[in-house]
C-alpha cells in the first residue's frame, strides 16, 4: 500500500489553517463583511496554501455532477464509450448528451461552465495573494512554487473549457469583478500554453504532498495542449521530457504499472503511472473528500453482495465491448467487431437465473479490467451475475463499469458509506497517466514520420496489457505486439484504436475523436449500431456537425453578460 502523504482537498481547510474571520472593530460603524477572511492572514504561507487547496478541491466538481475532471459524461458518454445507463426517467439531463440534443438551456453544459469558472476563480484568488503578499514569511521559493501551482490549476480549468466550448473569456487575477464580466470570448489556447509554461518553469520536480502538481505534470499537460493544436514537435519535446526525466510528485520515476488493474485500485494510489490525479480519501467526515464523481456509476441493486448498490449509470456500450475482440492478438480495426460473427456473446435479455455460457473467442485482457460482464469475476466481489445488477437492460445494455470501483476487501476503508450510497470510493481519478503520455507521444511521432519510435511506444502499452490477464477467468485472452505499423495512415488507425482500448471510460474518447476529425462519421455509425439493441435510448439520436462538436454557451451566462461578449457556438444561435 502507498503510504505517501496525500493532499486532502477540503475547502474548509482554509479555516483549519488558522484563517480567522474579521470581527467588528472598536468603531461599531466599521463592520467587516460577514464571512470575509482576514486579508493579513490570507497573505501568510498558510493562507496562500489554503487558497490553493480550495482550487485543488474543485478538480472533483464539489457536488456538481458535471464539474469533475473525470469527464465521464463529456468525454466517455459523448464519445460512445458508454451510454447513460440506469433507466429512461433517471437524471434525464444526461439523455440530451446521449442523443446529441443539447440546447443553450441544458443542464450539462451550464453546470460544466459554472464548475470550470469556479475553479478559475479559486486559482486566481490564490495567484493574486501569492503575487502581492508582503508577508516576510513568504519566501521566494514558496512564492515561486505557489504561483506555479496556481498557474497549473488555472491552465487545467481553461483547458477543460476550451475542449468543451472552443471559445470562452480568459479572466486573470488582475481583473476586478466589473472588468471580468466584460471580457469577450476568445481563443484560449495561447493563454493555456502560457499558464502551463509558467507552471513548468516554476514548479519543483517533487512535492511534499503527492497530490500537488509538479514539473512533470506541467510538462505532460503542456504537451497535451500542443497535441490538441497539432503542434507535433512541441508536443514531442514535452512528452520526451516526461518519458526521459519525469518523476511523480512523490519522487518516483514515472513508468507503467506492471498490472493494468492496479492503475485503478485505491490501494496503489499515487503510483508511478499517476502523473496528475484528483486525490480522494474516505471516512474523513465528508464524502466530498472521497470521489463523488463516480458515486452514481456502480452496479445497481447489488445489496451487500456488490459495491455501491446504486445507481447503474455509465454502462459500457456494445460498441466498446466488441472493440476488445482480437484476431491473432490484434484488434479488428476495420469495424468487423460489430458484425454478427465477431460480436461478443452477451446475456442481453437473459435472466440471471437462466443458463449462460461466457464467450470463448479471443479478447484483449483489458476488457475484463474495464467492464463488468456476465460470468466473469468482478474484482473480488465474485462472479458478475448479469441482469440482477442491471437497473434496466432494455434501456442500458448488459454491462457495468469496472474501473474506479472499490474492492470488497476495501469496504469502509477505501469506500465511504456514510451518505445515501456506499458508492463514494477513495480511488484517485488520474487526469494524466503515463500510458496516456506514451500514446500521445506515439501520435506525435507518427505525425512527424517517426514510425519506428511510435511502434516501440505502442508496444510498451500493449506488452503491459498482455501481462495483465484476469486470474480465474473463463475468458480467452489473446493479445500480441505489432511487428510494424505499415503506412502513416495505418499507423494513425492503430494508434487511435489503441487509445480507445487503453483509456476506455476515462473521459478522453470524444475529445480524441473530434481532434482527429472523426467525430461525425464514427458517432453516427455508433448510434446506428447501438440503436438496434437500445431503441429507446438512441431512437432520437443524431450527431450533427458543426453543432455537436462543442457544447452551447449557457443561455444564462449570455443573459447576464450579453451576446456581444460571449457569442454562441454554431448551430445554437
Amino acid at each position: 500500500m502507498q503510504t505517501t502523504k496525500r493532499l486532502t482537498y477540503i475547502l474548509a481547510a482554509i479555516a483549519s489553517l488558522g484563517l480567522g474571520f474579521n470581527s467588528c472593530s472598536e468603531d461599531f460603524l466599521e463592520v467587516a463583511p460577514t464571512g470575509s477572511l482576514n486579508e493579513s492572514v490570507l497573505s501568510t504561507p498558510a493562507g496562500i496554501d489554503g487558497l490553493l487547496i480550495g482550487a485543488y478541491s474543485q478538480l472533483g466538481g464539489r457536488g456538481n455532477w458535471f464539474g469533475g475532471a473525470s469527464n465521464w459524461v463529456h468525454g466517455s458518454i459523448q464519445g460512445g464509450d458508454a451510454n447513460k445507463g440506469t433507466e429512461t426517467g433517471d437524471f434525464t439531463a444526461i439523455n440530451e448528451v446521449v442523443e446529441y440534443q443539447l440546447s443553450p438551456t441544458s443542464q450539462v453544459p451550464r453546470d460544466r461552465w459554472s464548475a470550470m469558472y469556479e475553479g478559475i476563480a479559486r486559482s486566481n484568488a490564490a495567484l493574486k495573494v501569492a503575487n502581492t503578499s508582503e508577508d516576510p514569511t513568504v519566501t521566494d521559493a514558496f512564492r515561486t512554487r505557489a504561483i506555479g501551482e496556481g498557474r497549473f490549476l488555472r491552465g487545467h480549468y481553461y483547458f477543460q473549457l476550451e475542449i468543451s466550448y472552443n471559445n470562452a473569456p480568459y479572466i486573470t487575477e488582475d481583473l476586478t469583478a466589473e472588468e471580468a464580466v466584460l471580457v469577450p470570448s476568445s481563443d484560449l489556447w495561447p493563454h493555456i500554453e502560457e499558464d502551463f509554461k509558467a507552471a513548468f518553469d516554476n514548479l519543483p520536480e517533487t512535492q511534499s504532498q503527492a497530490g500537488r502538481a509538479n514539473k512533470t505534470a506541467a510538462a505532460a499537460y503542456l504537451g497535451k495542449a500542443y497535441l490538441f493544436q497539432g503542434k507535433w514537435a512541441q508536443a514531442k519535446e514535452m512528452f520526451d521530457y516526461v518519458v526521459n526525466q519525469g518523476k511523480t510528485a512523490n519522487g518516483q520515476d514515472v513508468g507503467l504499472m506492471e498490472n493494468y488493474a492496479d492503475v485503478f485500485n485505491a490501494e496503489f494510489d499515487n503510483h508511478k503511472e499517476s502523473i496528475f490525479a484528483i486525490q480522494a480519501a474516505a471516512n474523513t467526515g465528508t464524502t466530498n473528500n472521497a470521489n463523488p464523481d463516480f458515486a452514481l456509476n456502480f452496479p445497481h441493486n447489488t445489496g451487500s453482495s456488490g459495491p455501491g448498490n446504486c445507481c447503474g449509470f455509465f454502462q459500457p456500450s456494445f460498441d466498446l465491448v466488441n472493440s476488445f475482440r482480437t484476431e491473432d492478438g490484434k484488434p479488428l480495426l476495420d469495424g468487423s467487431y460489430r458484425s454478427d460473427s465477431e460480436e461478443l456473446k452477451t446475456d442481453f435479455g437473459i435472466a440471471s437465473a437462466d443458463p449462460f455460457t461466457v464467450d470463448t473467442k479471443p479478447v484483449d485482457p483489458r476488457l475484463d479490467h474495464s467492464v463488468g460482464r456476465r460470468g466473469i469475476p468482478y474484482l473480488d466481489w465474485g462472479i458478475f451475475p448479469g441482469r440482477d445488477w442491471i437497473r434496466d437492460q432494455a434501456h442500458a445494455g448488459p454491462y457495468s463499469p469496472k474501473k474506479f470501483v472499490y474492492y470488497k476487501a476495501q469496504e469502509n476503508t477505501f469506500s465511504d458509506g456514510t451518505s445515501w450510497t456506499r458508492g463514494y470510493p477513495a480511488v484517485n481519478y488520474i487526469i494524466i497517466r503515463y500510458a496516456d503520455v506514451l500514446l500521445m507521444l506515439a501520435e506525435a511521432e507518427i505525425e512527424l514520420g517517426n514510425l519506428d519510435r511510435a511502434l516501440e511506444l505502442i508496444n510498451m502499452v500493449r506488452e503491459r496489457a498482455a501481462n495483465s490477464e484476469l486470474a480465474d477467468s473463463p475468458a480467452n485472452y489473446e493479445i500480441s505486439l505489432y511487428d510494424d505499423l505499415g503506412s502513416q495512415e495505418n499507423a494513425r488507425n492503430i494508434l487511435q484504436f489503441e487509445r480507445k482500448l487503453e483509456l476506455s471510460g476515462e473521459g478522453h474518447r470524444f475529445f480524441d475523436l473530434r481532434r482527429w476529425g472523426r467525430a461525425e462519421s464514427f458517432l453516427n455509425g455508433y448510434i446506428n449500431y447501438e440503436k438496434q439493441y437500445l431503441p429507446v435510448q438512441f431512437g432520437g439520436a443524431e450527431f450533427r456537425a458543426p453543432q455537436d462538436l462543442y457544447y452551447p454557451i449557457p443561455q444564462g451566462q449570455i443573459d447576464l453578460q450579453g451576446f456581444e461578449v460571449l457569442g454562441q457556438n454554431p448551430g445554437y444561435e
